[in-house]
């Protein structure tokens, strides 16, 4: 049961930072402004069935395309850390944004992906497979989605109660955490690769 509670923590926290619900929900207000609540509801749920289908797409597939392009875990887990690593850093330094147009497919692109299941998520799914087991990954996944659905659905109270700062204040402290992560997963990388050994 340990065991389980200490990976479930691992895949949890790294995931919970790269999908950012809370941080994204500014942008989430912003594309859903003038829509009805009906309209709302049904584009949080387009959006969040997106990001599932993406998201296992790469989780069960992961393995088998660092197989078929002879990567090896540890130059994986390297190269991961460095992207994870520009990623936070980028969002600590100049913060979150992206261009967005409004259309009809607006659930689907940017919320689904790649707001909630972006690169980032993608690469953290790609390096989580290769050093934990499927089940706890998925069930991670599964609850951040959960957590995203029910944050975007109350975007409105939630971005009351914290207002603008405070949503921010929570995002940066997020990827200052993933900056730690980051820096972790080329050490681990290197010593995958016999760089460097880090003590057990």
């Amino acid at each position: 049961m340990s065991n389980f509670f200490h990976d479930f923590v691992l895949t949890f926290i790294p995931l919970f930072i790269v999908v950012d619900a809370i941080g994204n929900i500014p942008i989430v207000m912003s594309l859903s402004e003038g829509l009805t609540t009906q309209q709302h509801r049904r584009m949080i749920n387009i959006a969040l069935l997106t990001a599932t289908i993406v998201g296992l797409i790469f989780l069960f597939f992961g393995k088998w395309l660092l197989n078929v392009m002879n990567i090896s875990q540890g130059a994986f887990t390297i190269a991961g850390g460095l992207i994870l690593l520009v990623f936070s850093l980028r969002y600590l330094l100049i913060g979150r944004w992206i261009d967005v147009i409004k259309e009809e497919m607006i659930a689907v692109v940017p919320i689904g992906t790649p707001l909630i299941v972006g690169p980032a998520t993608i690469t953290t799914l790609l390096l989580l497979s290769t050093q934990y087991p499927l089940y706890i990954i998925l069930i991670s996944l599964a609850i951040n989605l959960i957590l995203s659905w029910i944050a975007f659905m109350l975007a409105n109270h939630i971005s009351g109660f914290l207002g603008k700062g405070g949503l921010k204040a929570v995002s940066q402290i997020f990827n200052l955490l993933l900056v730690a992560i980051a820096v972790s997963m080329i050490l681990r990388g290197l010593d995958l690769s016999a760089i460097i050994h880090l003590p057990k």
